[in-house]
Formats: C-alpha cells, sequence, structure tokens
C-alpha cells in the first residue's frame, strides 16, 4: 500500500511545519501527490545562518533546485541574493493563508528586498502571528498595514514613526526585543492594541520623545494579564516621575515579572505596579545592580495600602544582602496572605557570611 500518498492532509501539513522550509521544499520530490503539498504550509520560517547553500559554490540550493526554470545565471549569486530569492519563490508559489511568518537576519543598509516582503505579505496574506529579528531594520509603513495579527516579535527593530492604520489590531501577544523606539510611538501603537493581554518589553532604547507618560502608557493595557519588562525601559517612560497609583487598576494582570531591578532607583515603579495589580498571583524580579542601599528602608506601615490578596507565587533573584531588598523581600511576604511558593535566589557573589 502507498500508505505516503493516503495520508490525511491535515498530518501531511503538521509534518511540514515542524520541517525546515529547504527540506519541506524536498519532499516534492516523494511523488506526483506530494509536489504541491509543501506550498500550502500555513507556518514559514526563514533563518538567514541557516539557510543552506551547497559547498560546492557554484551549485544550486537545496529550495533553489526545487523550482522550475531556474536560469544557469543563478548559480553565480551570492548567498544573501539567494536567500532572498528562495523567499521570493516561496510566496510566489505559496497558496492559501499563511498563519505564521518568520524572519530571522542581519541586514545590509538596505533593506528594500525585506520592505518588499512587508509589503507583500501586508496586502496579500492574512498573517496572524509574526516576528521579525533583523537587526538595526527600521519598519516600513507598510508594516502597520497588518490587519489581522494577533501575536508580533520585534527583534532589534527600529520602530520609529507612527502607525497609519486608524483603527484597532487584534494583537493579543506583544513583545519587543532589544528594538528602538520612542515613548510617543509606542504609547500610540499600544493604543491600538485594545486586545492586548501579554506585553513583553526587553529594551532599554526608547527614547523620551514628547509628553508620553507612565500613566499614558499603562492606560493602553486595559486587560493585560502579562506584563514583562526591564526597567530600564520603564524609566524612559517616567521622566516625568512615577505617580503613587495609577488611575486605572491592571485588575486583569496576573503575572508580573521586572528585570533590571535597581530597589534603590525602581522601588516606586514596582510598588505603583504591585499597588495597581489587586489580582496579581505570579511576582518575579531579578535585580541586575547592586548599589548600596542601606541607607534607604521600606516598611508594612509606610505602604499600608498594598495588599496582595492573590499571590501564590514569588521569586527573586541574584538577591544581596543590602537591608533595602531584605525590607523587601519581607514586605512582600508580609502582604501575601495565600502565598505557596516563595523563591530567592543570591547574589553569586555573595559571601557566606552574608548568606547566613
Amino acid at each position: 500500500m502507498d500508505m505516503i500518498n493516503k495520508l490525511p492532509p491535515i498530518i501531511i501539513e503538521s509534518i511540514l511545519c515542524l520541517l525546515p522550509i529547504q527540506e519541506a521544499a524536498r519532499t516534492s520530490i516523494l511523488s506526483k501527490e506530494w509536489r504541491y503539498h509543501w506550498t500550502k504550509i500555513p507556518k514559514l520560517a526563514f533563518h538567514e545562518d541557516a539557510f543552506q547553500v551547497s559547498s560546492y559554490g557554484d551549485e544550486l540550493s537545496t529550495l533553489e533546485e526545487t523550482f522550475d526554470g531556474i536560469e544557469s545565471q543563478r548559480k553565480g549569486m551570492t548567498k544573501r541574493c539567494k536567500f532572498f530569492y528562495a523567499i521570493y519563490q516561496v510566496l510566489l508559489k505559496h497558496e492559501g493563508p499563511i498563519d505564521e511568518f518568520t524572519l530571522s537576519m542581519l541586514p545590509d543598509k538596505t533593506c528594500v528586498e525585506i520592505d518588499h516582503i512587508i509589503s507583500y505579505l501586508s496586502r496579500n496574506k492574512d498573517v496572524k502571528k509574526l516576528k521579525l529579528d533583523v537587526a538595526g531594520y527600521r519598519l516600513p509603513s507598510s508594516f502597520f498595514m497588518f490587519g489581522h495579527l494577533t501575536d508580533l516579535y520585534l527583534g532589534c527593530c527600529e520602530l520609529d514613526h507612527r502607525p497609519t492604520f486608524k483603527g484597532s489590531y487584534y494583537i493579543t501577544s506583544l513583545f519587543l526585543e532589544d528594538a528602538t523606539t520612542t515613548t510617543s510611538t509606542l504609547v500610540h501603537f499600544l493604543s491600538n492594541c485594545s486586545l492586548l493581554k501579554s506585553l513583553t518589553l526587553y529594551t532599554d532604547d526608547i527614547q523620551d520623545i514628547g509628553n508620553s507618560t507612565i500613566t499614558n502608557l499603562f492606560e493602553c493595557l486595559p486587560v493585560v494579564e502579562n506584563l514583562c519588562v526591564w526597567l530600564t525601559a520603564m524609566k524612559c517612560c517616567a521622566q516625568n516621575g512615577v505617580p503613587r497609583v495609577l488611575p486605572s487598576a491592571l485588575v486583569h494582570l496576573k503575572y508580573l515579572y521586572i528585570n533590571g531591578t535597581d530597589l534603590q532607583y525602581g522601588l516606586s515603579f514596582i510598588l505603583l505596579l504591585i499597588r495597581s495589580s489587586p489580582n496579581l498571583e505570579k511576582l518575579k524580579l531579578k535585580v541586575s545592580d547592586q548599589v548600596d542601599c542601606e541607607k534607604h528602608s521600606l516598611t508594612r506601615e509606610d505602604h499600608s495600602d498594598i495588599w496582595l490578596p492573590r499571590l501564590n507565587k514569588f521569586e527573586i533573584f541574584n538577591l544581596n544582602s543590602e537591608k533595602l531588598e531584605l525590607d523587601f523581600v519581607k514586605f512582600i511576604l508580609a502582604t501575601s496572605p495565600v502565598l505557596k511558593k516563595a523563591k530567592i535566589s543570591l547574589w553569586k557573589d555573595i559571601d557566606d557570611d552574608d548568606e547566613k
């Protein structure tokens, strides 16, 4: 029995989605029935560092050999040209929707090829999950025309102009890692993401432009449930100071992770968030700056309005023996009546006496 050709389409699709795009394209040689299966897979991922070019230099790559009518001059292409050519061919031959699209590469100074890819996807495909890990790439205006995105990851990209799209995005998960942007652009973009449930801001390159405040930022997150931030990113949005409490509480926030915590300068921001998150269930902090906090203190009496009735898990990493850090741990323990798990990881250079 010809079992491989009798597989249900959904099984074939699942198999192909697990393969690198080059290997998925090679399945076209299995049989006539498999020739075009790879053109219908809904998940496309292109990683330049994993793109395979023949070791014989002038020979075609695996993906290029799959395409009909390849011309001899293609053999003389550089690896990057072949990489873009392969992407173009896949997109042109692709049938049906593309649910997920990933592009990871280190671009040249000119990124017109990436602009073309973004423009094509925004106009012709209902992409739901988009991941761009392209160092120094300035997102074109066509990027803001994606109308069906639910998950967005931007790594090392430049988000430096406001969206032209006037409606609302369907984005529920946004991950910005080492991205470059401004406070006004970030707030304007988030204001169009009213369905956002998960936000990760792992970037410290946010320029303070305009009059956007920390309050403006969190007003854009009415239904956020998971929030992960670098403290330095929040400092960029708090040039006008940190309020004691947000005008509107983050009633849906259940998980809060703050990386790069500096309790000497970031304590007011941390207290702002936990004070404004009455339903917080998990709190995770990672201390990065070891500074002298002996002159500062934190007591339950100073912040008697903070109460965490639902917090059941607390983690803090790189804890030193500074008084303020120990006061903070005691404070969280004292204000969390249903806490079940607490994990305290000490700073690696702490000596035995301080550990005791």
